[in-house]
């Protein structure tokens, strides 16, 4: 019995750890309605700078607890300033373009880190006069965790006190509520939004930082709370921080359990439970219908037909890319099917976002499918290459139509969050499942067949799968499924109205872009010559967001684009010292001058040059 009792008090010091920075996370996203990735980044620069803090004072308990608090206000400090500087600028944007500045920010963040502290792993030191375990029914207990299980309840009634006892709180309460009331009232919503931002960066801070005793402070903390993060924030409610502590004490507790009983599932567990939560409780445990609707956002342009002029272009540059294996080197060839995937998965995201107005942050999921299932074809069933890459999408579109039947109920964040757990869900079970899979390992020999083994030869294979699949996206765009999509997409009350079946539509929506991102990782996966779980990862599914994003998400060539200049990129500065600042400095500053895209700035080049000459 004493074991499982210090079992329940590991996970409520997790719980109060995770309480910390979703608290956070969750009052940033209630004011501003900013979903922001770089709130794990704060956690991660909270325990570097405690770190250092601490080291100048070792063996100090006052000198400990002043170091966690100079390095949280820190934090608080640095988000004020990535507020004011990047932010502020892009709130009247659409709030996916915040979104991927939030990621640029993460990539400046881990350049920056690296630099600074090296890439070494840390190791803090314990906390003085909490560094030694107490006997709880025979059980030793670190005397730090305790400390940790009453600190979470301690800081949550800060919070309600400072929520419900100050103007300041009660204001924040009403943006949460109501954005558009507050400001009419006559509120400074600007620095409303910049105290809130402010607070929400001090206790991610404040996470990270009450972490050096029982963790090394690496490199990689960022990215792995932030997921767990959006989940209890997610399964409490958006903008609900009681919410948040219900939710972090239901993870972190139930974990500690399933370790002992079923280990694998543990990787995975957090995604089940916010996945169960949606499908019965779409707004969560502690949220109100409503709560997962985001900055309010202009009309969506209509999708226009292109011009002659532009479908001349575009019919030279395919022409281009078709005869250039016969004048470029082996590499610039295969970096060209690298393009030709990156854009098929692009169009394939912007048809479900821009057209059918569902936002995933889990697509690769079905990009992985479609490489597992071609991958196994060829291991298990021994497929040839065509057969396995007929048999790869099939996959895709049988895990599209499982998934996306739940996933179309929902809307808002709350749909993508769901689609985020589906994927990481697929991810745990290819991950696990060795026997099948590869687990980390992969599958390895998934290689054309002997008469498209050359690369200029699998290059033309690709370029008719992935160039086909674009052109039928696109007529599917203009057929008229595609304009019953754009109609739910703008008004799904009106749809239903005249008696059109939304939630069956957008389901075919989702099947038929997740059946399309199959067909990319086909090729992907024959073009690479192997597949790893990361095609179904958080990272290729943000990759695809900030492709669509950048590209320009109101423009059919905007995933294009933003394919292309994603890939090439990328490609060239991941050769250079610190790439990911330098890449992260290009988002933000893609998104700062262009918040409609590349394709929109160029629109409106043109159209300034036309007016120019006139």
């Amino acid at each position: 019995m004493g074991f499982y009792f210090a079992q329940l008090l590991t996970g409520l010091a997790n719980a109060s750890s995770l309480f910390l920075i979703a608290s956070g996370l969750s009052i940033i996203f209630g004011v501003t309605r900013i979903v922001n990735f770089a709130h794990g980044s704060f956690y991660m620069v909270g325990a570097y700078i405690a770190y250092t803090l601490v080291s100048l004072w070792s063996g100090s308990i006052f000198g400990f607890w002043v170091s966690v608090l100079l390095a949280a206000m820190v934090v608080g400090m640095i988000g004020l300033v990535i507020e004011l500087t990047i932010l502020r600028r892009i709130y009247h944007a659409p709030e996916l373009f915040q979104l991927v500045a939030t990621f640029g920010v993460v990539l400046i963040f881990q350049d920056a880190t690296l630099a600074i502290w090296g890439a070494e792993d840390l190791l803090g030191p314990r906390a003085p006069g909490l560094n030694s375990a107490v006997r709880i029914m025979g059980e030793p207990i670190p005397e730090y965790d305790l400390a940790l299980i009453a600190i979470g309840p301690v800081v949550l009634l800060a919070i309600w006190l400072l929520f419900h006892k100050t103007r300041w709180g009660v204001l924040v309460r009403a943006a949460t509520q109501d954005r558009e009331m507050v400001g009419a009232l006559g509120v400074n919503q600007a620095w409303l939004f910049s105290a809130a931002f402010v607070l929400g960066s001090f206790l991610a801070g404040l996470g990270g930082a009450l972490q050096i005793p029982r963790e090394a402070v690496s490199l990689q903390m960022d990215l792995s709370i932030i997921g767990e993060a959006f989940v209890v924030v997610v399964i409490g409610g958006m903008g609900s921080v009681s919410g948040a502590f219900v939710a972090a004490v239901l993870i972190s507790v139930l974990n500690a359990f399933a370790i002992l009983i079923f280990p694998q599932i543990s990787i995975v567990l957090p995604f089940v439970i916010m996945a169960i939560v949606l499908i019965f409780r779409p707004h969560g445990l502690f949220g109100k219908p409503g709560s997962e609707k985001g900055a309010p956002e202009e009309p969506d342009q209509p999708l226009a037909l292109m011009d002659q002029k532009s479908a001349m272009v575009l019919m030279a540059a395919l022409l281009v890319l078709a005869i250039s294996p016969v004048f470029t080197a082996d590499f610039t060839t295969v970096l060209m099917v690298d393009v030709m995937v990156a854009t098929l998965f692009a169009v394939s995201l912007h048809f479900m976002m821009g057209v059918g107005g569902m936002v995933s942050f889990g697509h690769a999921a079905y990009f992985g499918v479609g490489a597992y299932g071609a991958a196994m074809a060829v291991k298990f069933l021994g497929f040839g290459m065509i057969p396995a890459m007929i048999f790869g999408p099939v996959c895709a579109v049988l895990a599209a139509l499982f998934f996306g039947w739940f996933c179309v109920r929902l809307s808002g964040v709350y749909l993508a969050m769901l689609t985020l757990a589906a994927a990481q869900i697929l991810w745990g079970v290819t991950f696990q499942w060795q026997e099948f899979t590869g687990g980390d390992d992969g599958i390895l020999g998934v290689w054309p067949a002997k008469w498209a083994s050359a690369d200029k030869v699998y290059f033309y294979i690709a370029f008719v799968f992935c160039i086909g699949g674009i052109w039928a996206l696109r007529r599917a765009a203009f057929s008229p499924f595609g304009y019953i999509l754009r109609g739910i997409r703008d008004s799904q009350t009106r749809a239903e109205a005249i008696g059109i079946d939304t939630r069956f539509h957008q389901w075919m929506g989702f099947v038929l872009a997740g059946g399309f991102a199959g067909l990319a990782g086909v090729v992907f996966a024959f073009s690479k010559g192997s597949v790893f779980p990361d095609t179904l990862g958080i990272a290729l599914s943000i990759d695809g967001l900030i492709m669509v994003l950048l590209g320009g998400i109101h423009a059919l060539a905007g995933p294009i684009l933003g394919a292309g200049a994603f890939v090439l990129i990328e490609d060239w500065v991941t050769r250079l010292d610190y790439w990911r600042f330098i890449f992260g400095a290009i988002i933000l500053i893609v998104v700062l001058l262009a918040p409609d895209g590349i394709a929109g700035g160029i629109q409106r080049l043109l159209r300034g040059l036309k007016g120019g000459r006139a």
